[in-house]
Parts: structure tokens; C-alpha cells; sequence
């Protein structure tokens, strides 16, 4: 299969530059000549990194159709750790992704990587392919265009494509109302965002060095002190499923031809289901409106 036939394809990048952009979150840029034919749809595009083993070596996949079953090809504890990102900034032209990286502390490969990085450093990115022509996917971030009432939910694992949506959204010759919480470790992790009239944004710190336990809780009242209107509600009721957190992807996507209002929640994944909860089963929101994602669940690796 030729590579413009393959949807998402296999990127060799190094490390350009390290960029603290809050006392949680570094901005990793990467470069490569093949970056050039990277691609991005949305602000919450979805990418897969490959760091180096835990004995140093580089992953090596091949930039074949093929690569996941070589990949799963290799035993579980040789395998390079795979991680899910998402594109903040893509300079294609200029051969260079920006990522940003929630640090928190040498927990996991990730973050470890992350801290101890040099310039130079190597890695694997599989990333939408701009040489294919057809439908790539790997993002949820698709409001109708009537969509003029919008929620934002986000914690810091979601802050990227969060602060992304904002970007898009403010570029609008008439930006929609927005209300936008977004759940940080610290104060000091708020980020500079576009202001226009109809945005209202609140930064929730959670200031406590807790590990993850309370990780999500603040943008789970957020929810509830959310303005919600009347034309969010649906039409019928419609039985909902519970998430068993600990065992169950949460990735509930909505309907692109849904109404005037239109929801982004991503984050914790109890916290997520939790919003859920509320909007769907207490408040009668319209399921077709919401995108809601567990990122992540505290104690499992993913």
C-alpha cells in the first residue's frame, strides 16, 4: 500500500525545542522533513507517540500499513510506551508539530520522558496523513454550523485542544456563546485566551498535592453551575447507560447534526461520567449534543 493510501502514517521526529508554558505543562516541539505532509483537522486532533523503551532503546516501527501488528507483534514489556496526544500547532511548511505535555512528576513514560528530554531526542509519531485524500478522523470536535450556545469542560490532560476550540472559535466573525471551565493543578496554569463578548471562562486550581483522587472534581460542580438552556433539553427521554469507570471507555460523541447547543467534555474519566450523569439523567440534556471522553482514569494506565 502506498503511503497516500493510508490514512495516518508513521513519523520519525526529534526534539527542536522545550518550552515551559505554565509551571504543568511544557510545549515539546518536534521536527522532521516528513512533517511536511502532516496533517490536523481540528483543534482536539488526536495523535499516538512512541518513546523509547525502558531500557532506551528507540521505537522503531516501520511507516507501513502494517505498523500496529508490528507493534503488537513485539512482547508487553519490550513494547516502546504508546501515549495519546494532541496537535496544538502544526507548521507544516516548516517541518515542526508543537505538543504540549502535562508534567506531573516521573510518574509515567510519558511525563518522565518529558522531564528528562534533550534536543535531539528521538521519538515515533503516527499522525494524520496529508498525502490521503480520504475521511481521516481522530477528532470529535464538530459543532453544527447552528451550533451558537457552547460548553466547554476540560481538565489540564485536555487543556490543548481546549484552549484550541477557544482559538477556532474566537477567529469567528461572530463567536458563539461560549462558557468554558477548565480544571488546572495550579492558578499559575491558566493560560492566556482569546476574549470576545460571549465567552465567559472560569480557571478552577485545585492548588492540593493530592495525587490523582481529586482530580476532576472541580469541573464536575463546574457542570452544575452551568447555564444550560431550555433548547438543550430532549425531546424524549432516552435511557441511559451506566460507565463502569474502571473497566469502560467513556467516549460518548455527538451528533454533527445536532441543534443549537453543542458540549466538549473531556477529562478524568469518573469526573467525565459524572457530568454525564448530570446532564443527561438530571437535567435532561440531549445526548446528540454532547461529546463527553474519558481521557484518562486515575490509577489506570491506558
Amino acid at each position: 500500500m502506498t503511503i497516500a493510501a493510508r490514512p495516518y502514517r508513521i513519523f520519525n521526529a526529534s526534539l527542536a525545542r522545550k518550552t515551559m508554558i505554565s509551571p504543568h505543562l511544557c510545549r515539546l516541539t518536534f521536527t522532521d522533513p516528513s512533517i511536511a505532509t502532516m496533517r490536523t483537522l481540528a483543534p482536539d486532533q488526536r495523535i499516538k507517540i512512541f518513546f523509547p523503551s525502558d531500557d532506551g532503546v528507540p521505537s522503531a516501527l516501520p511507516d507501513t500499513a502494517d505498523w500496529y501488528d508490528v507493534y503488537r507483534s513485539v512482547p508487553a514489556k519490550q513494547r516502546p510506551p504508546m501515549r495519546t496526544y494532541t496537535i496544538r500547532h502544526l507548521r507544516a511548511k516548516a517541518h515542526e508539530v508543537d505538543v504540549d505535555f502535562v508534567l506531573h512528576g516521573e510518574t509515567g513514560p510519558a511525563s518522565r520522558w518529558a522531564i528528562r528530554s534533550q534536543i535531539g531526542d528521538k521519538v515515533q509519531i503516527t499522525a494524520p496523513n496529508g498525502l490521503y485524500e480520504g475521511e481521516i478522523g481522530g477528532y470529535e470536535w464538530k459543532p453544527p454550523a447552528q451550533a451558537d450556545d457552547i460548553l466547554v469542560i476540560a481538565d489540564e490532560t485536555a487543556i490543548p485542544a481546549a484552549v484550541g476550540i477557544l482559538e477556532q472559535l474566537a477567529a469567528r466573525e461572530n463567536p458563539p456563546k461560549v462558557q468554558a471551565f477548565l480544571e488546572v493543578p495550579s492558578v499559575d496554569d491558566a493560560l492566556p485566551l482569546p476574549v470576545w463578548d460571549g465567552l465567559k471562562v472560569e480557571w478552577l486550581a485545585r492548588e492540593d498535592d493530592t495525587g490523582c483522587k481529586d482530580n476532576g472534581l472541580l469541573m464536575a460542580e463546574a457542570a452544575r453551575r452551568a447555564r444550560l438552556p431550555a433548547s438543550a433539553k430532549a425531546e424524549t427521554t432516552e435511557r441511559l447507560s451506566d460507565v463502569n469507570v474502571d473497566e469502560d471507555v467513556l467516549w460518548d460523541v455527538a451528533d454533527e447534526k445536532a441543534g443549537s447547543f453543542y458540549a466538549w467534555v473531556a477529562g478524568e474519566t469518573a469526573a467525565v461520567a459524572n457530568i454525564r450523569n448530570f446532564l443527561i439523567k438530571e437535567k435532561g440534556i440531549d445526548r446528540h449534543a454532547l461529546n463527553l471522553m474519558g481521557y484518562w482514569r486515575c490509577g489506570k494506565v491506558y
